[in-house]
């Protein structure tokens, strides 16, 4: 009797496929037949699996998260109890920068996302905050371990410093992928954007 398809190593192949056709040709190249294609399946199992074109695109950010998210993980477990804030914060964001092929594809995935939620597309914003809203989150918490937020100003002002530290890296992300050269930059970027911004 033959083996059961394993579900969610099949779902895993797709949004692989449709990761890899994303990054190549941008968010309006991944359609049924091309994912199919690229996975070497049928277009009817992508349309089982995921019955529209919304849904496997939005599998496919949720499975581009899970990738930064697990590589985060790993880091941040190698790193020890012992880890300052700035070890966390400085893992989170090299985690992120584009600085091998695996990560310049999943940034270029995002920016597509990123894109289409300006344009309209099938993907709003409310669809792709959540990573966002954790790089921000988890920055003012290690923000938080560093500083004393007595008052109620203090308190928005390192709410403030998280969002200006996660929209920096961001824009670092994107400059990276127009300018790879400027990747050789990356560590020593990053280091001056911590050392301005954890002063005490």
């Amino acid at each position: 009797m033959p083996r059961l398809a394993d579900h969610e190593q099949r779902r895993h192949q797709i949004t692989n496929a449709a990761r890899r056709v994303i990054a190549s040709g941008g968010l309006e190249a991944a359609t049924f037949q091309s994912v199919a294609a690229e996975a070497g399946v049928s277009v009817r199992l992508v349309q089982y699996y995921f019955g529209t074109k919304r849904e496997f695109l939005l599998a496919t950010h949720r499975a581009v998260m899970v990738r930064a998210a697990t590589r985060f993980a790993r880091e941040l477990a190698a790193l020890g109890e012992s880890a300052t804030p700035r070890d966390i914060l400085r893992t989170l964001f090299t985690e992120l920068l584009p600085l091998d092929d695996a990560r310049r594809d999943d940034s270029i995935v995002l920016g597509a996302f990123h894109h289409a939620t300006l344009t309209g597309a099938e993907i709003g914003a409310a669809d792709t905050l959540g990573a966002p809203r954790f790089v921000v989150d988890t920055t003012a918490e290690q923000l938080r371990r560093l500083r004393i937020a007595e008052t109620p100003i203090a308190a928005r002002a390192l709410e403030l410093d998280a969002q200006l530290i996660a929209s920096t890296v961001g824009g670092l992300v994107q400059g990276f992928l127009v300018d790879c050269p400027a990747t050789e930059d990356a560590a020593e970027l990053l280091d001056r954007l911590l050392d301005r911004m954890l002063e005490p």
